[in-house]
């Protein structure tokens, strides 16, 4: 096992609200680039936080505290959306975020829910589909920010909205659509968005690994499983391929796809 995979293993050991998201990110990062040193982006954060500590207004009141991260992160520090390269892996890496202030939804939300752990206000993820926004972890707010988009601030009529120019038609805004998202299901959602750039660009192997990854956050996750033994055989890495199809199958032996799975099983090379 290489150093990042248990340094990825260590920060999700935790239950899901107590899981360091940065640390698991940058240990997300560091099994990309094996020879990418963690602590500068550790120690940009502390001092990130450090500085927009300084620009706080007097007043706790969470609204406030929104606008001076947003001043801090978009309009000083210049983070904004990758619009112009949206699937390039690095949108998907911490360290590269923070290097380039540029990403995609999710880690421009982890970065800006990493600065208000540290002021004190606390928020959560919101996993719209297809979009990622984030929100005061206080009932009733009602308010929801967009990292993406400068850190423009919504309400629940917004977020239907900005889904309906997302798919180009009106979309129903569902109460899960709006459940928060921690822990695990934050860093599969990660995961599974650098997977997708990884298979767009033809890096199975690199796909590969983020399956890996998300079977570690959920062992039960029958898809990553079916399609890493699917990736295994386009690689030609048969055992591995016929022991997660074979354990596909006797976990789900009704699955729709069951038929097409013993099919491939028997096609595969039975020397291994």
């Amino acid at each position: 096992m290489t150093a990042a995979r248990q340094l990825f293993l260590e920060a999700i050991a935790a239950p899901d609200p107590a899981i360091d998201l940065a640390e698991a990110a940058l240990a997300i990062a560091a099994e990309e680039e094996p020879d990418l040193p963690l602590a500068p982006y550790r120690q940009q954060l502390e001092q990130m936080a450090e500085e927009l500590h300084a620009q706080l207004p007097v007043e706790p009141y969470p609204l406030r505290r929104i606008q001076a991260i947003n001043r801090y992160l978009f309009e000083q520090q210049g983070f904004h959306g990758n619009r112009r390269a949206y699937y390039d892996p690095a949108n998907s890496l911490l360290p590269r975020v923070l290097e380039r202030r540029t990403g995609i939804p999710i880690t421009l939300s982890l970065v800006y829910l990493e600065l208000a752990r540290r002021i004190g206000l606390p928020m959560v993820g919101i996993g719209l589909p297809g979009h990622f926004l984030i929100r005061p972890e206080f009932d009733g707010t009602g308010i929801f920010v967009d990292p993406f988009h400068g850190g423009d601030l919504l309400f629940e009529q917004d977020c239907a909205d900005r889904l309906q120019a997302l798919y180009g038609e009106p979309v129903s805004l569902r109460p899960e659509y709006l459940a928060p998202v921690q822990g695990r299901p934050f860093l599969a959602r990660m995961l599974q968005n650098l997977k997708g750039c990884y298979l767009q660009s033809s890096q199975l192997e690199r796909a590969r690994r983020c399956l890996d990854r998300l079977l570690l956050l959920s062992p039960d996750d029958r898809h990553s499983l079916r399609e890493r033994g699917i990736l295994s055989c386009h690689l030609e890495y048969w055992p591995e391929a016929r022991q997660d199809l074979e354990a596909y199958l006797r976990r789900w032996p009704d699955a729709e796809d069951a038929a097409s799975i013993r099919h491939l099983l028997e096609r595969m090379p039975l020397a291994f």
